[in-house]
């Protein structure tokens, strides 16, 4: 076997984590089982949906008749204004957590997906992650703006949606990653995401898609069989300092990649997404920052055969056969 055969472990930079790689246990880039998933129609409106324009949501709200993107207060939110008691003295610690909880239809076509919509329609959601971003940053120290898309991801409907959490502290991951960034500048006199953006553009061995401003890639890192960073090929912090053009680009480098990702299994896709960008507690203290959003797909083999965390992934370290290299050369196969 070559050295890039053989089992070795990659650094997520971002992270710090360690992720295990074991090519040898795949004798071709893709193998096992291809089938596509048992799909059916949905119509472009749903009576029973509590998302759909006009519809009654839990509670006794009633949507409005909107037509393209809507913002509401979650229904079910994750995080409240009223704050918890502390024991910051015990053993079992805990501490307030404080925030407020949105969901944003993408659209009011049931039937839509974001992968489905055309340009103009993405852009309108990008400019809302915008706004919010822009708005609730305004009062809470992370503004985190997700989607989780398809059953198999835990999204409760089908409509196209995402939501928007802020908190009034970082959330872990964000915190790690604020930290690995911050590390790196201060040791190496760079930003931690232009070096990687420069080593990958080199090297193409992981670009997916990319345009005059954005790059999507396979991470070096990568721990899901088709995870993909999409990033700006410029120093942006936050998403509301994004201009009209980089919206535009934006829009239409999102279709490629979603396509990409339908055509794999030919299936509606499922993931979860999410953007990453300096806190807003940190103020102006961002130089280290660059935007970023992850897309963490599960599925492995096929339409209905998901990649699961189990066993050594759970008790030691994240663990791939399919190198990062394979999975991007399958999806920039795919691009369109």
């Amino acid at each position: 076997m070559t050295s890039e055969q053989l089992p070795h472990r990659r650094l997520n930079r971002l992270t710090g984590e360690w992720v295990l790689v074991s090519p040898q246990r795949m004798k071709r880039p893709w193998q096992g089982e291809r089938k596509a998933a048992a799909e059916t129609e949905r119509p472009s409106h749903d009576p029973a949906c509590y998302l759909c324009p006009g519809n009654e949501r839990m509670g006794g709200t009633r949507n409005p008749a909107y037509s393209g993107t809507h913002v509401f207060p979650n229904d079910f939110p994750a995080l409240l204004a009223e704050e918890a008691g502390e024991n910051a003295g015990s053993l079992l610690r805990q501490e307030p957590a404080r925030g407020e909880a949105r969901v944003i239809c993408y659209s009011p076509d049931h039937s839509s997906t974001l992968a489905r919509m055309d340009d103009a329609a993405r852009q309108s959601v990008i400019e809302n992650w915008c706004a919010q971003s822009a708005e609730l940053g305004k009062r809470w120290a992370h503004v985190e703006i997700f989607e989780n898309k398809g059953a198999m991801m835990g999204a409760s409907s089908p409509h196209p949606h995402g939501q928007v959490w802020a908190s009034d502290f970082v959330p872990t991951i964000v915190e790690r990653e604020d930290r690995h960034q911050r590390h790196y500048a201060g040791e190496q006199g760079s930003t931690l995401l232009a070096d990687v953006l420069a080593a990958e553009i080199e090297a193409r061995e992981r670009v997916v898609a990319e345009d005059e401003n954005w790059i999507a890639i396979v991470p070096y890192w990568a721990a899901w069989p088709f995870e993909t960073l999409v990033l700006p090929r410029k120093k942006i912090a936050r998403l509301e300092d994004l201009t009209e053009s980089e919206k535009s680009s934006l829009a239409a480098l999102l279709g490629k990649l979603l396509h990409a990702y339908d055509a794999l299994f030919d299936t509606d896709f499922p993931y979860s997404m999410g953007w990453h960008g300096a806190p807003h507690a940190l103020g102006e203290d961002n130089d280290h920052w660059w935007l970023h959003a992850h897309f963490y797909p599960p599925l492995l083999r096929s339409a209905e055969i998901r990649k699961h965390m189990v066993g050594f992934e759970l008790l030691g370290e994240v663990q791939r056969d399919l190198t990062p290299e394979a999975a991007a050369a399958r999806l920039r196969e795919l691009v369109q």
